[in-house]
Formats: structure tokens, C-alpha cells, sequence
């Protein structure tokens, strides 16, 4: 233990002064009593405010910090570190519906945050796989694409791949205001965590749920492109933190919301490079797998409650490409994915998903008779393969022009035309229900003739399908 003659001073039993090094959003600490890794600590500026930090690093020599608020006008002489011998923890409570908080859960729509109920740990708490329930339950989010094609399920973790420019945050938005659990009393809820987003992309995420109405069931966290990058760090951990409380404690139905994945890793990647770690991927750390799987695993059902949490993280792809170590990885671990098209959004097509490159691995187990409606998994493969037909068609008809193709091929066009613009395409306030984004993909099939129906039963085809006269 240094004495107070030194440059290194201990004042408080777990407070220390001076850093041996400031290097971006990271302080060092030396000459520490032992530090747990993800330790909460209290970085004293030399005016006397405090800033959070957790513990990133910690060794016999010295211990890293990141400081979640920037370390603008520390000093390494000056600066203090109180660390708090416990993780970070975030009060949680319901009354955090409806507000708005920043990254760390601290208020941003200047009324205090109401008194938390219990602390959690942001890292939240290991789950037994074995107390997993396996999701099964449809919902349905009023978005003929996504609920007929790539059906959302209660629990799942299903990840919008979109890029820069697309509609992701009108999605979004849509998404948290129509989202529900059909045949379910329980509460249904948003979490909704913006990560490094611009003030205007922040202003209607909050103008888009007051208006619908529905922002007494949305806790927001904003973390804003202004904000200190290492906050977007632990923005998902503080939302995850409260959806696991809502969800686990008070029994409600979970959709957490997370935009943009991007900008998080790229925070990763920030604090990684400062660390001087060897880089993998693109420059990312090689951890960003374990990483990811930290936060997309916190989703799901578990025996004895009947809460749910439901992910939706949308990342932007850089350059649109999916092979890109972001969408790459979210891929492996998650359920599925939702991809954005960008000829589709070239064409005004709202919402623009191609239905061709994505898909929902519980998808089989949600929809049918008792859970949607008794022709839907047929409907949706036949859907399926006609779409995908219809994309040959095109590429044959950009060779040879569209007036040699046959009179069949013609039709596919018809059909792909139609299902692009009325199927795929609707407003960004219209919310559909099941049944109709079904009947909406039977008049489609309308344009094919019957016997290219291969993917459907002959009983359904005779109680839905409708012959449309040219």
C-alpha cells in the first residue's frame, strides 16, 4: 500500500490516485489491490465529478478501465478510480415503461427515473439450457412479408440484415407499435435500444410511439451518435437487463429491439485496436463471436415463468455485404435473419425484404391450424418457390426480352409483379392481420394456373385458390 508522501495514494480503502495511462475512452490503474473483471468503478475527474467505468482488464500489474462517459478533461495526475468491489447494476423497475433513458438507464427526458425495484447485474444471470421452453408461439407483427414468410416466434432471436439508407428504423418502429401475441392475455411489452443513432433518427423512434399511442408499453434506451462510443457497449446489457425483469419476474411477453448492431461492434472494434489486441476479421476483435452470443443469447422462455423475450436486432451491413463478419457471426447464433434488398429499395418497395434470402428456423413450429391458420406452411413454401422461379423468369427475359418468353413465364412475371407490390409492399401504417396477409398471398397465386400449384394439396387449393382473369 502506497502512503500519502507518494504520487500513488490510497483514499478510501478501494480509491486510488493517479493513472499511469489515458488513452481514449480507457484509463490504466497501478499498484491496485486485486480487481474482479467487470467491476464497477467511479472515475473522480481532478474538478471532483464522477463518471461510470467498468473494469475491461485486470492483472497483478495494472487494471483497464472503460469510461462510459469519454475521458475529456481527465488528467492522469488528477484522475481518481473508486472501484466498487461489484458488477454494474441497473435498478430496474416497471415504471421504466415509457420513458426514455440513456445507455446506462440514466433519464434523457428530464423526469427522474422512478425508484428501482431490485438491482440486477447488466451482464445478467447464466441460464440452465435445460429450464429453456422451446419457442412456439406466433407473433404476429402486422407485416405480411415477415408474418407469412419469415414468421416471428415468442422467444426467438430473429435479426433484421439491412444497410445503410434502407428503411431499418421505419421497421422498427412499425414493428414496436403492431407487434403482438395472438390468443396470449400476458403483457405485451417493448425494449427498445438504439445504439449511436443520429438526434433526428432518436426523435422519431419517440414521436413514432407517442403518437401510435404505445409508448407507455416502451421503455427506450438511446445511446446517441454524439454520446461517448464506449456507452454503446453497454446499452444492450442495461435494455437486456430490464427485459429479463419484465419478462422472468413480472410474466410479461419481451420484444427487445436492437439497433444498430453495427455501430456496437464498431465499438469493439474501437476499444480493441486502443488495447493493442491482435486483430481478426476485418479488424474486429476475435472474440466478437462470444461477444454477440453474450447478448443474443439472453432471449428465449423458461420453465415457471410465463414471461417471454423476443429479440429483433438489426444490424446495417457494410457495403450490403452478408459475408461481412457482423452478419456472418449474428447468423451462426441466432434463428434465421430478415434480409434487406437494395434493388427493392431503389423501387420505392416498402418494406424492402427479400423473402428469397431469408428465412426463420422455428418458423415450422408456430404456424399451422390451431396457431395461424391450417393452409399457411403450405401457402408459404408455395410462395416460396414461385418467387424463386420468378427471378429465373426475369434473368431469361433480361437475355432474350420479355416478349419471347412463354405464355407460363409470363404469368410468373404477372405473379411476381403483383407479390412484389401487394404481398411484399404496404404502407408503413398499415398493420395486417394473419388472415389477411394469407388471402393476400392466395390472390397471388390467382395469376398462376393450378397445375403449377405443386406445393400445395388439392383440398387447398380448391377451398382458396381464385383463377384472376388477365
Amino acid at each position: 500500500m502506497k502512503t500519502k508522501n507518494t504520487d500513488r495514494r490510497l483514499l478510501a480503502g478501494r480509491e486510488y490516485l493517479g493513472a499511469s495511462k489515458i488513452d481514449g475512452p480507457l484509463v490504466y490503474m497501478k499498484n491496485t489491490h486485486p480487481i474482479g473483471y467487470g467491476e464497477l468503478v467511479e472515475i473522480v475527474a481532478p474538478d471532483g465529478s464522477r463518471r461510470s467505468g467498468q473494469v475491461l482488464d485486470t492483472s497483478d500489474e495494472v487494471v483497464c478501465v472503460q469510461v462510459f462517459e469519454g475521458t475529456a478533461g481527465l488528467t492522469m495526475p488528477g484522475t481518481g478510480a473508486h472501484f466498487m468491489g461489484e458488477p454494474l447494476k441497473l435498478p430496474v423497475s416497471e415504471n421504466m415503461l415509457g420513458r426514455v433513458m440513456n445507455g446506462l438507464g440514466q433519464s434523457r427526458d428530464g423526469s427522474p427515473i422512478p425508484q428501482g425495484e431490485f438491482e440486477r447485474d447488466v451482464n445478467g444471470e447464466p441460464i440452465n439450457p435445460t429450464a429453456r421452453v422451446y419457442p412456439k408461439d406466433f407473433i404476429q407483427t402486422g407485416i405480411s412479408v415477415i408474418d407469412g414468410m419469415t414468421t416471428l416466434i415468442q422467444g426467438q432471436k430473429l435479426p433484421i440484415f439491412s444497410g445503410n439508407g434502407m428503411e431499418h428504423n421505419e421497421l422498427a418502429a412499425q414493428i414496436a407499435k403492431q407487434a403482438k401475441v395472438i390468443n396470449d392475455d400476458n403483457d405485451f411489452v417493448i425494449v427498445f435500444a438504439a445504439m449511436g443513432v443520429k438526434y433526428d433518427v432518436a426523435r422519431y423512434f419517440i414521436n413514432s410511439f407517442e403518437e401510435s399511442g404505445v409508448i407507455g408499453n416502451v421503455a427506450l434506451f438511446l445511446s446517441l451518435a454524439d454520446d461517448p462510443s464506449i456507452e454503446r457497449t453497454i446499452t444492450p446489457r442495461t435494455a437486456l437487463t430490464l427485459a429479463e425483469y419484465l419478462a422472468f419476474d413480472k410474466g410479461k411477453q419481451v420484444l427487445v429491439i436492437m439497433t444498430d448492431m453495427t455501430n456496437y461492434c464498431e465499438s469493439l472494434r474501437e476499444i480493441a485496436t486502443l488495447r493493442g489486441e491482435i486483430p481478426s476479421r476485418k479488424g474486429y476483435p476475435g472474440y466478437l463471436y462470444s461477444n454477440l452470443a453474450e447478448l443474443y443469447e439472453r432471449s428465449g422462455k423458461i420453465k415457471g415463468s410465463k414471461g417471454s423475450i423476443t429479440q429483433l436486432p438489426i444490424l446495417s451491413m457494410p457495403n450490403d455485404d452478408i459475408s461481412h463478419p457482423i452478419p456472418d457471426l449474428t447468423g451462426y447464433i441466432t434463428e434465421g435473419q430478415i434480409v434487406f434488398d437494395r434493388s427493392m429499395h431503389s423501387r420505392d418497395l416498402y418494406p424492402p425484404i427479400n423473402p428469397l434470402p431469408s428465412l426463420s428456423r422455428l418458423m415450422k413450429d408456430g404456424i399451422g391450424e390451431g396457431m395461424t391458420r391450417d393452409d399457411h406452411p403450405h401457402l408459404s413454401n408455395q410462395l416460396f418457390a414461385s418467387y424463386s422461379h420468378v427471378q429465373e423468369v426475369r434473368n431469361l427475359a433480361s437475355v432474350i426480352g420479355e416478349e419471347e418468353l412463354t405464355s407460363i413465364d409470363k404469368q410468373y412475371i404477372k405473379f411476381g409483379n403483383f407479390f412484389e407490390n401487394h404481398f411484399i409492399g404496404q404502407g408503413f401504417d398499415e398493420n395486417r392481420s394473419i388472415a389477411e396477409t394469407l388471402d393476400i398471398g392466395w390472390k397471388a397465386l390467382g395469376f398462376l394456373p393450378a397445375e403449377e400449384l405443386q406445393r400445395l394439396t388439392e383440398e387447398e387449393i380448391e377451398d382458396h385458390w381464385v383463377e384472376v382473369d388477365d
